[in-house]
């Protein structure tokens, strides 16, 4: 099939500029906004329950990582999806060490009953959000993406949305259309937080492109892995490669983006 040039999903991002509302963990909120703003959405960081129905319905998206819950985020967050269902609002759930405790999978049961755009997770995070597997450290996964293929296919097609699964090469799929990108760097896990800002800017792109959400997150992992791949080749280690990283977002053009960055689809696992 002939796909779109990623770099169109870029471009119209730039030109949109979507306000994404961000219920992110304590540890992510400002590498978050950075990433998002280099790239050329607009953050905003949100958790009040009494604010965050009015907040969610004049956003373009919202973003939600369970990563640091507590039982009034918990209930903002139900919220805030609820009122993302209601206003037709994409929206991402980033499931965030959902295998660790039983709190974490009750909540992400509930969230995915208020049917989210986007499902962006680790391999072990997919696994343990499809029911077939629990285990997971911490944040970190345990499982390569390959073992998890499956279980991402079988989670869009459960849940009717798309699953982009990371790690050391990331699937997209809606169920039924499967890509793979290749890129990135291997010292993108020594720095903390940005899967987290990885699920904001998916946001980030899938409100700019609401007619094809599934390329739409392709190009938002595609940016992340030739950004990822340019901060590398300068960075001295994760410090270094952590601002690396954001200037190469901002340096990065929709021409980059589809020259080196291909999809590679996937029409039966």
């Amino acid at each position: 099939m002939t796909l779109p040039p990623l770099g169109d999903y870029l471009a119209t991002l730039r030109t949109a500029t979507p306000l994404v509302h961000c219920m992110t963990n304590y540890v992510a909120m400002n590498s978050t906004a950075n990433l998002l703003l280099a790239t050329g959405a607009s953050p905003a960081m949100l958790h009040a329950p009494e604010e965050v129905a009015e907040f969610t319905a004049i956003s373009a998206g919202l973003s939600i990582n369970i990563g640091t819950i507590s039982a009034h985020w918990a209930e903002a967050m139900l919220t805030a999806a609820a009122t993302a269902g209601q206003h037709s609002i994409p929206w991402v759930l980033d499931p965030v060490a959902v295998g660790a405790t039983r709190y974490r999978q009750s909540l992400c049961t509930r969230l995915l009953a208020l049917k989210p755009s986007v499902i962006r997770g680790n391999a072990s995070e997919i696994l343990a959000l499809n029911g077939l597997a629990s285990q997971g450290r911490g944040v970190d996964s345990t499982a390569a993406s390959g073992q998890a293929i499956d279980a991402a296919i079988a989670l869009a097609q459960k849940h009717g949305c798309i699953v982009a699964m990371t790690g050391e090469s990331d699937w997209v799929t809606n169920g039924t259309q499967h890509y793979r990108i290749h890129g990135g760097h291997p010292l993108m896990p020594r720095v903390t937080t940005l899967g987290c800002g990885l699920s904001a800017l998916v946001t980030a792109f899938v409100a700019a492109n609401r007619e094809a959400p599934l390329e739409a997150t392709a190009a938002a992992l595609g940016c992340f892995a030739v950004a990822g791949e340019r901060a590398g080749k300068t960075a001295q280690g994760p410090g270094s490669f952590q601002v690396a990283l954001l200037d190469a977002l901002y340096q990065l053009t929709p021409d980059d983006l589809t020259a080196h960055t291909q999809l590679e689809p996937r029409h039966a696992v």
